[in-house]
Order: structure tokens, then C-alpha cells, then sequence
């Protein structure tokens, strides 16, 4: 008798059929890790617009628009907007280098991995730290915008007081907040499978009610573009720079709202063919968004009854929504900016989960092996999730009479993870300038437009990093008595983080740094490549 080979014949799970192909392609993505050192211990089940929505996820168009709108309008003018397609141009050339990276170094914890490749360990430690920073004040951050949204729905989510008192809105921020990101906590905690069917179903909700939201305004319209891109209510008239200035100030709020888009590589653990599908998603990601917020901000301003209204500044989009839809389909669109919040804490605590198990891993943090300890019943480092979730949740307490300061933590934390891409893109630059740079073949490769955009992703950084940090009163010392030392909050806290986190790292860490045991790559930690059966 004569056997057959279920795999010779393509049937079986080896063969070139489709479950034979997805074991082959999970091989060499294991492999890829395998040259990085690292052996693979995160389960691969995230597929194309899993990763997409994690990038869309945590740029969230809809949080950052609703959350910041009134900011540009107040201190821009309508006029702001042109900081929208400016903030874009500027990081999308950052997200251009990120996509060579990600074909090359698909590997958790991306920023802080790319800043290692590119620069060095001690760059790369730097870099992950600014990141991981960062990342948990910017969880609290996001967490706040429920306080934004969910009272205007209903006064019942008024839970502190009735929102007339001194600190009732702080206070009841932080009880919201709190439990979103308990939420978020035990999401992540369950794995990454539970945590993207929740983010991928929340992003299709959030894109679907973007595309209904520009539809309903523009049917709203009652005035031309012209006369809304140039109106500026007369701000920055005797400033030295004149509206110039108001402008630099009011595009904080684009480029507050246009980042995180190197989630969707963070993932790339958990992502089947990571090199091909991550620099996709980064692009996709960040063009989605760019087009769809820009509109959204558009047809607000030309479809909003009165373009000179109080309310503008002091409501921001929410009001928009209610004035010009009305209450009912008003309500509906703002419930659909709750799940976007949602969304949105989930894609920046996964995103700061991988990250700090990918600096423990490397035992770059205390008690680095219980850091990137994996669970071996959900797959995934609990102990980060955890971690985070209860430093947000503190972040939040201490600041519940000081609002003030909390904004201050919040824009310093925007331009850690501004800093924190100067770190991989610089050091990148001189990899090219060098001819030390090579794409990986057959991926993505920017080719001899390389160098070009790198310059130019370089130079953004640095003058965006420049522009939020500049010690302006409206922006870190908005209310009550002047102090020195929050205008110049930038400079001094992120020179603390910086300094002090990289003496720790200087002194103590960087003489137990390497591959812990147990996550180190050995010969036969994953299964040879598939062969052809007799």
C-alpha cells in the first residue's frame, strides 16, 4: 500500500495551503525575533486591521479633537486649523522613518527597541524611559477626557456635587477616570486577544460615527471655507510676533491629538507577519485620521451657528455637536466620543505594557524578571498592566485639587514622547549620514528619499519639541498667581526625569543590563522551518 501525504498534497497544516502558509510565516516572523535575541513568548493573533485600529486607537481623532478643540479656537482663532495639516506633514516624516524601522525591527516595545538599533543602549534606555514616562501620565490624561463628555450627555455622570463647586469637576474627573482605567487595567490584563476585539470593534464604531459626524455637519454648513480659515479675532495683535505667535501656541492642539501612530508596531509581537502589516497600519493610521479629523474640525467651524460664540472656547466641538445637530443626535455622536475615550486608554496602556516589557526584558528596570514575567494562561506581562494602571490611577489622586499642575504633567508628557522619537530618528540620521542604515530587503525602504525626509523628520521634532516646551503663562500657568517655576515647568521636570532616571541608569542599571535568562534566544526555541514530506 501506497501512502499519501496529507502534507505533501497540501492539505495538511506544513503544506502550502492556508494553514500551512500561516505556520510558515509565523516561523519567519519568530525567527526575525530569534535575531534580535529575544525567544518568542507573546502569542501571535493579531491580524491586519487589529494592528491599524491600535494606531487609529490611540491617536483617536475623536478624543483629541472633542477634547482639544476649544484650545486652538481660543487662542488661534478659527484660523488654527491650518496647524492641522502642519502638525501632519511634520509627523508624517517621522512616521516614514518608523515604517523602515518597523520592516526591520518588528519587536515590542518599538520606540524603545528602534532608539537601542539605532543609537545604542544608553540612547536607547533614554529612550524608553522618556516613553514609559510619558505614556502613564498621558493614560491619566486620556482617562480625564470622560469628565469632558459624559456630563454633557447627563448630569447624572455629575456624581461629585452638581458641577457648580470649585473642585467638583476636578473631583469627579478623577472618580471617572479612575475607573476607566481600572477597566483598562483588567482588559489588558486578560490578554491581547480580548483587549483588540474590544479596541477593533470600538475604532470600526469610532471611524463609522467620524464619517456620520463630517456627513450631519456638512449638511449643516451655512458658510464657506474663506471665511473661516482667515478669521483670527484679531488675537496676537501687539505680540512681538503678532498672530504668529498665537498660532504656535493654538497648534498645541493638533500636535497634542497626532501621535502614538508607532503603536501599530509595538504589537508587533503579537501580529502575524509584522514587517509587512506594521508600516502599513503606521501609515494608514496616521493619513485616517489626519483626513477624517481635518474634517471633522472644518465642518464644525463652517456649520456652528455663531463662529464668534463664547461657547467655542469654553465647550469646544461638544457644544458644536448639541448647538448645530440638536440634543437628540447631538447625545448620540457624544456617546460615540465615550467609546472613542475608551478605545483610547485601552490602545495607550497596551502600548506602554509592551514597552516596559520590553526594557525588563532586556532588564533594564527593577525587578526587570517579574516586569516581563509573561502569564502563561493569558499570554501576556500582567504585571505592567497592573503597574501602569495603578500609577495613572495615582497620577490623577494627587492632582485632584491642582488642576493646574496637572496640566502642566500633561503637556510635558506630549513633549517626552516628542523627545522620545528625536531619539530614534537622530541617531537614525547618522546611521545614514554614515552609510551605516540599511532597510530591510524586500520591505519597506524609503529609498534615496531616505535621507531627505529623515532631515526633515529631525528638524520637525526638534522645533515641535521646542515650541510646546516655550515657558508660555496660558499654557502653564493659566490660572491663579504667577510662578516661576511653572512656566519653566518643561524644562524642569523633564530635566528631572531625564538626569535623574539616567543617573539611576548610569549608576545601577546599566551594569546588570542584557537579555534576561529566560527570554533569551537559544538554538531550538522555535521549530525548524517546514520541509517538504517524502
Amino acid at each position: 500500500m501506497v501512502r499519501v501525504s496529507t502534507t505533501a498534497a497540501g492539505k495538511g497544516p506544513e503544506g502550502p495551503g492556508p494553514e500551512g502558509a500561516a505556520r510558515t510565516q509565523t516561523q519567519h516572523d519568530d525567527d526575525a525575533l530569534g535575531e534580535l535575541g529575544y525567544r518568542p513568548e507573546l502569542k501571535r493573533t493579531l491580524g491586519n486591521f487589529h494592528t491599524f485600529a491600535a494606531g487609529v486607537s490611540y491617536i483617536s481623532i475623536l478624543t483629541g479633537t472633542f477634547q482639544l478643540f476649544y484650545f486652538g479656537v481660543s487662542f488661534g482663532g478659527p484660523a488654527y486649523w491650518w496647524s492641522w495639516p502642519m502638525v501632519f506633514v511634520g509627523q508624517f516624516m517621522v512616521a516614514l522613518c518608523f515604517c523602515e524601522l518597523a520592516a526591520r525591527y518588528p519587536v515590542a516595545g518599538s520606540v524603545y527597541n528602534w532608539a537601542k538599533a539605532m543609537g545604542g543602549p544608553h540612547v536607547g534606555w533614554l529612550g524608553g524611559w522618556m516613553m514609559m514616562t510619558a505614556t502613564m501620565v498621558t493614560l491619566s490624561a486620556v482617562a480625564l477626557a470622560y469628565q469632558i463628555t459624559l456630563p454633557q450627555i447627563d448630569d447624572w455622570f455629575q456624581f461629585v456635587g452638581d458641577g457648580s463647586g470649585k473642585t467638583d469637576a476636578a473631583a469627579n474627573a478623577v472618580l471617572l477616570g479612575s475607573v476607566l482605567v481600572l477597566f483598562s487595567t483588567l482588559v489588558n490584563a486578560f490578554g491581547v486577544k480580548l483587549m483588540a476585539r474590544i479596541n477593533s470593534a470600538g475604532v470600526f464604531i469610532e471611524l463609522i460615527a467620524a464619517v456620520a459626524l463630517i456627513v450631519f455637519l456638512a449638511a449643516h454648513i451655512t458658510r464657506g471655507p474663506s471665511s473661516v480659515l482667515t478669521e483670527t479675532y484679531g488675537l496676537g495683535s501687539g505680540q512681538s510676533l503678532g498672530y504668529l505667535g498665537a498660532f504656535l501656541t493654538a497648534s498645541l492642539a493638533s500636535a497634542y491629538v497626532m501621535y502614538g501612530f508607532d503603536t501599530a508596531s509595538s504589537l508587533g509581537e503579537e501580529s502575524h507577519n509584522p514587517g509587512r502589516n506594521a508600516p502599513r497600519a503606521i501609515l494608514r493610521a496616521l493619513v485616517a485620521s489626519f483626513i477624517i479629523g481635518g474634517l471633522i474640525l472644518l465642518f464644525a467651524l463652517m456649520s456652528v451657528p455663531d463662529l464668534e460664540a463664547e461657547e467655542l472656547s469654553t465647550g469646544g466641538l461638544q457644544y458644536v455637536v448639541l448647538e448645530t445637530l440638536g440634543s437628540t443626535i447631538g447625545e448620540i455622536f457624544l456617546w460615540a466620543v465615550v467609546i472613542a475615550i475608551t478605545v483610547c486608554v485601552l490602545a495607550v496602556q497596551a502600548a506602554g505594557i509592551r514597552l516596559m516589557f520590553a526594557m525588563a526584558r532586556d532588564n533594564n528596570l527593577p525587578a526587570g524578571s517579574r516586569l516581563a514575567r509573561v502569564s502563561p494562561r493569558f499570554r501576556t506581562p500582567v504585571v505592567p498592566a497592573v503597574l501602569i494602571g495603578v500609577v495613572a490611577v495615582v497620577i490623577l489622586v494627587i492632582n485632584i485639587d491642582q488642576p493646574q499642575i496637572f496640566s502642566v504633567i500633561t503637556s510635558i508628557a506630549i513633549i517626552m514622547i516628542y523627545l522620545a522619537y528625536l531619539l530614534v530618528t537622530a541617531p537614525m540620521l547618522l546611521k545614514r549620514l554614515r552609510g551605516e542604515w540599511h532597510p530591510a530587503e524586500g520591505s519597506f525602504s524609503l529609498g534615496r528619499f531616505g535621507l531627505p525626509v529623515n532631515i526633515l523628520a529631525v528638524l520637525w521634532g526638534a522645533a515641535m519639541a521646542i515650541n510646546l516646551a516655550w515657558p508660555r503663562a496660558e499654557v502653564y500657568n493659566a490660572t491663579g498667581p504667577q510662578h516661576w517655576y511653572l512656566r519653566w515647568g518643561a524644562f524642569l521636570f523633564i530635566g528631572i526625569v531625564a538626569l535623574g532616571g539616567f543617573a539611576y541608569y548610569w549608576f545601577v542599571q546599566r551594569h546588570k543590563t542584557g537579555v534576561l535568562d529566560e527570554h533569551r534566544f537559544e538554538a531550538g526555541d522555535s521549530a525548524p522551518p517546514p520541509s517538504a514530506a517524502p
